[in-house]
């Protein structure tokens, strides 16, 4: 299953929309108002999705996570990520967060699938940064003066 999700989610990244999103990407990670905007939205859509997939809860996780790395580096708290897996990162952002999907959202269900896909494939593809993250915040925890987004 989660491999299935993984692979639609590697051609979603194929897509000329998710093409295009790349594209503003770079935009908006050099801009912390709108990266805090994009991770404001992108939070609420996670939020509010209710899915009876097991596996959802702990993709919610990691892009969260996900969402905490991008507020970090657009704050000049955490750079130690490769800018490349940032502009991707940020385009499945921006892809969960557009009314404009291959697959609609208010589809019931299916609407949401490619979500989904995109958020597995990005997660399978980029678990080394994410884990970076995670340590490093962590350590930013115990460390004065540094603490949590």
């Amino acid at each position: 299953m989660v491999h299935d999700l993984v692979n639609k989610g590697l051609k979603l990244t194929q897509h000329p929309l998710f093409k295009s999103l790349l594209g503003k990407a770079g935009g908006i990670l050099a801009k912390p108002a709108k990266i805090g905007m994009l991770i404001t939205t992108a939070y609420a859509k996670l939020v509010d999705t209710e899915s009876t997939q097991s596996g959802f809860e702990q993709l919610k996780e990691v892009m969260f996570t996900f969402m905490r790395l991008v507020k970090a580096y657009a704050t000049g708290r955490y750079r130690n990520v490769a800018t490349k897996s940032m502009l991707i990162g940020v385009g499945v952002l921006l892809y969960l967060v557009t009314p404009l999907d291959v697959i609609p959202d208010f589809i019931p269900v299916i609407g949401l699938l490619d979500d989904i896909s995109l958020m597995a494939w990005f997660i399978e593809a980029f678990h080394s940064e994410i884990e970076k993250f995670k340590e490093w915040e962590e350590i930013a925890d115990m460390e004065p003066g540094i603490g949590t987004l």
